[in-house]
């Protein structure tokens, strides 16, 4: 993550900035050059932001420069409703990660990390007490566990306040769009009948990252069907209308 612009995503300048920050420390903990691993208090961070933004992919890329392997959890799976079940699931997760030095991603976290409710029956307090217990595996964790979110505000204030760092992924702007664009483009083979026209096709359509590579992946089924990866400008956006108006039935 060399700048605003990396290989594989596309970012502003501040959240490039945070995500070199969270590998800096992750790197700071252990001193492999001399054989010898130190280890401290662990990193956590929060990703929060719309879906596409790049989330997922950050996390794969920090993986990627740390040489570490990512356990990507899904949190409403991990829950169960029989009483202690959910910290077993908890410890056997947490122990795996810090034998093998992995990351602990936690995709969807509301689901676990949710605010904690007002005490009316048994089953709420148990559910308390399933949060307070994942919030000693959280501090005590000595690796990176990372939390990702669309609704920060979804998630009880004990854990952001143990957060390392908080990092937003924001809808990109037109110029960081007419990047994503051009590497999608680039990446599935497709080819525009004028170049020029990119800057207002990434003006126009204000859609995510995640969204511009569905587009592109589906004008990469057309191209292969018709034997042809050069489109116009029209048909472009005439993918990205098809796209929109399929998102908005699936809603």
């Amino acid at each position: 993550m060399s700048g605003a612009v990396n290989e594989k995503l596309v970012l502003n300048a501040q959240t490039t900035k945070q995500l070199k920050e969270i590998v800096s420390q992750c790197e700071a903990m252990n001193l492999s050059d001399w054989g010898v691993k130190r280890r401290g208090r662990g990193v956590s961070a929060l990703f929060s932001g719309p879906s596409g933004t790049g989330k997922t992919l950050a996390v794969k890329l920090i993986g990627e420069r740390l040489g570490r392997h990512v356990y990507r959890v899904d949190c409403s799976r991990l829950i169960s409703k029989y009483i202690g079940e959910t910290e077993k699931n908890l410890a056997a997760l947490f122990d795996r990660a810090e034998r093998r030095d992995g990351i602990l991603f936690f995709d969807e976290a509301d689901a676990l990390f949710g605010k904690r409710t007002v005490v009316k029956d048994s089953h709420d307090k148990y559910a308390n007490l399933e949060v307070s217990h994942l919030l000693q595996r959280l501090e005590s964790f000595e690796g990176l566990a990372i939390l990702a979110t669309k609704l920060p505000s979804n998630i009880e204030p004990a854990f952001t306040r143990r957060i390392t760092t908080v990092v937003e992924f924001k809808l990109p702007t037109a110029q960081e769009r007419l990047e994503i664009w051009k590497q999608i483009l680039s990446r599935r083979g497709i080819k525009l009948r004028d170049a020029s026209e990119l800057p207002t096709i990434a003006k126009r359509c204000k859609l995510s990252g995640g969204d511009i590579d569905r587009v592109c992946r589906n004008l990469r089924r057309q191209a292969l069907r018709r034997g042809n990866a050069t489109f116009d400008v029209g048909s472009v956006e005439k993918a990205v209308l098809r796209f929109e108006k399929a998102g908005r039935r699936g809603s």
